[in-house]
């Protein structure tokens, strides 16, 4: 008779490999219509980019579209949103405004060298947070600043100390200030190669030490840059939402989701390792209603959901 210690052992070494055959997509055999199943299914909701939504007719209309093309939710721009016609889109269509994209942080930055500048960054940041809220959003995300504006550690030290006399507002109001990577020179070597890590960007959101401050990861933003997947464990609770594109290194240029040679396998990985659930928003060019319906099945097939 065997041991409890050797069945112990069987029972745990069928289980993980169970465990990593659950990552794998699923086709059921002898049918047609192959399904793909992934335990990211209902962990992920789709959100886009109100831009992205070039369809006729009002804010509801558009709405209505971005529904009807499957997705959950619809991101505004924010200083400028018109929050008496959100709010009557959001009634009109039945999906939210899940949150906001900063509008001026390119231009009117947390990490410029000029005073006035970085004062009229904050007050636009807490524009943004209290718009937010007035429409039921839960994040704004934020571009922090611009490697132009200075050496490293001075814009890092501007852009922490003025983004975080926003901290407390948002927490009076429940919105995160969603930090997003971006090519801005910031947190990454614009300039060198695909082996780069998150690093830099987990300090920085570090030093907030407020749960009110987390990263709206782009999973396309970087993968010139490093492992998205490595990046996103890394990361780990520091990522409050998700952006998507394509990307592909061997031609240099962002692409349509699925397309180009992110390595979405190890995304998906990643995210499970990470245990995250809520939004993931695509960020791509958008179109009528059919080229929605399009982008909507590409995240599907790429996230498995």
């Amino acid at each position: 008779m065997k041991s409890p210690l050797l069945h112990r052992r069987r029972f745990l070494k069928v289980s993980s490999t169970l465990g990593a055959c659950s990552l794998l997509p699923n086709f059921s055999s002898g049918s047609h219509h192959a399904k793909i199943t992934h335990p990211l299914a209902g962990r992920l909701y789709k959100t886009l980019k109100i831009g992205m939504i070039k369809v006729e007719g009002n804010l509801s209309d558009k709405f209505k579209a971005a529904r009807e093309a499957g997705f959950k939710g619809v991101e505004m721009n924010s200083p400028g949103m018109d929050i008496e016609e959100t709010n009557r889109a959001i009634a009109d269509s039945g999906i939210p405004v899940d949150g906001t994209v900063g509008s001026t942080h390119w231009k009117i930055r947390h990490s410029s060298p000029d005073a006035d500048t970085r004062a009229e960054a904050l007050k636009l940041l807490k524009q943004a947070l209290r718009d937010t809220r007035a429409v039921g959003g839960h994040t704004c995300l934020l571009v922090v600043g611009k490697g132009e504006d200075g050496n490293p550690e001075v814009i890092n030290e501007r852009s922490i100390d003025n983004i975080s006399k926003a901290i407390p507002l948002a927490a009076e109001l429940g919105v995160i200030i969603a930090v997003e990577n971006v090519w801005n020179q910031m947190h990454y070597d614009h300039d060198g190669d695909s082996n780069q890590t998150a690093d830099a960007l987990a300090e920085f959101v570090d030093e907030f030490g407020s749960p009110w401050v987390g990263m709206q990861f782009d999973i396309g933003n970087h993968w010139k840059y490093g492992s998205m997947g490595n990046w996103i464990r890394q990361l780990g609770k520091r990522i409050v939402k998700l952006d998507v594109k394509g990307f592909s290194r061997k031609q240099n240029k962002f692409m349509a989701i699925g397309k180009g040679d992110i390595d979405f396998y190890d995304v998906r990985k990643a995210l499970i390792e990470i245990n995250y659930r809520g939004w993931v928003a695509a960020e791509v060019e958008g179109g009528d209603l059919e080229a929605l319906k399009k982008i909507s099945g590409q995240m599907d097939l790429v996230f498995g959901i």
